[in-house]
């Protein structure tokens, strides 16, 4: 009877397999193109920063689009025919890439290809919830957040080396295959979920024309809200690294710098996911503020190839966790019927930081240098430390009592 009890259900599942696979592919292409696009419509259309922030930025913006529109349908649809839709989507998007034209059309071929990604996402990050075994449900959800933090790294890791050497187009050709790809698998997930009890469970109250509960969980607002001011400051990296790389003379060394992160994400997240469900998140939550902290602290006095490794490394330790963290905790606080929505909540919040965060954030490239940013960054972390104390970290032994 020991034994039995001491044997834990799987969590590398074929579903779950596919999703991972289908969610990194997804953000490989999303982060191969999101760490060169700005220096490339800098260089193609000789725009401001400000301006190049945008056309970083409208991808995220959206995908904020997308993920609001798809959090209320994922539950009267089904998470799986919403991946499917998404993707489908997502390749046809792809294609505006290689038309020729003028910045207003990469502009709008951002913003709907974001709105693809926010869909299929939404989607990837629902089935997620649902494929992983409810007792080892935030260590399930940190290694399946693992699937994003490799794609976040070996993209800019790509997208950095490539674009120095190949056109843009073959960035852009990568990227559909990717799309294509994870279409065909997708096909494959099993996913046993009931769309009308779901949809009935959410929808007891009287359908009215509008109801933000239809599209916002409240439950996962105080995260959502966590990490749009970490996603903020992460867009600082994601928009402005080659810049600050170039100003070192660290050009080469900095498409390394999300290896690095992704090494120290892949040592760290199953460890902090099973510290989640076997103490409680503020055990994981506030290190990884901390090692955020010293991330920007380390980015504001780098002038070698050890300083800006080790930042790499402690963001991976710090953002890593708390993007992970903060999904599980959106989760965690929501009711199983909810879980479409919590999860488009959570991405809600971190698309708002990721998408106005590199044009508010060029604005501030003309007064101050790179470096001084950073250590502006790291302040904005200290003060989301308290707040994530006061929103949630302080409740944390009621919930779990």
């Amino acid at each position: 009877m020991n034994q039995s009890q001491t044997v834990k259900a799987p969590i590398w599942t074929k579903s779950f397999n596919i999703n991972f696979i289908t969610n990194f592919l997804v953000y490989l292409c999303m982060y191969l193109l999101i760490v060169i696009i700005a220096s490339y419509t800098k260089s193609e259309y000789n725009v401001s920063d400000s301006v190049a922030g945008l056309v970083s930025g409208l991808f995220i913006i959206g995908s904020l689009i997308g993920r609001f529109a798809t959090g209320k349908y994922v539950n009267k649809v089904g998470p799986k025919r919403i991946l499917l839709i998404g993707l489908a989507l997502l390749v046809i998007t792809q294609l505006f890439y290689f038309i020729e034209g003028s910045l207003a059309l990469l502009m709008f071929t951002r913003l709907i290809n974001g709105i693809a990604t926010g869909v299929t996402t939404t989607a990837t990050g629902t089935i997620a919830a649902y494929v992983t075994p409810p007792e080892r449900k935030s260590e399930g959800i940190s290694l399946f957040s693992l699937s994003l933090v490799i794609g976040a790294a070996i993209g800019p890791f790509f997208g950095l080396l490539l674009i120095n050497t190949f056109p843009i187009k073959l960035l852009f050709s990568i990227c559909l295959i990717c799309g294509l790809v994870s279409l065909i698998i997708s096909f494959f997930v099993n996913l046993q979920f009931d769309i009308i009890s779901n949809h009935d469970a959410i929808e007891k109250a009287p359908s009215k024309k509008f109801n933000l509960s239809n599209y916002i969980a409240k439950e996962a607002v105080p995260v959502a809200v966590i990490m749009l001011i970490s996603g903020l400051t992460y867009s600082s990296i994601l928009t402005f690294l080659q810049f600050f790389a170039q100003e070192i003379n660290l050009v080469t060394l900095s498409s390394y710098f999300f290896i690095f992160y992704a090494i120290a994400s892949l040592i760290t997240r199953p460890i902090a996911g099973r510290l989640m469900d076997q103490k409680n998140e503020n055990i994981v939550a506030y290190p990884a503020f901390i090692f955020l902290f010293l991330t920007f602290i380390a980015l504001s006095v780098t002038s070698n190839g050890w300083t800006l490794i080790l930042a790499g490394l402690l963001l991976g330790a710090g953002y890593g966790n708390i993007s992970s963290c903060m999904q599980a905790i959106a989760i965690k606080v929501s009711p199983p019927a909810k879980y479409g929505i919590a999860t488009s909540t959570y991405f809600i919040g971190l698309d708002l930081g990721l998408g106005f965060g590199p044009y508010v954030l060029g604005f501030a490239t003309s007064s101050v240098s790179y470096a001084q940013l950073y250590a502006i960054m790291a302040i904005i972390v200290a003060i989301t430390m308290i707040i994530y104390f006061f929103v949630h970290g302080r409740k944390v032994k009621h919930i779990n009592a």
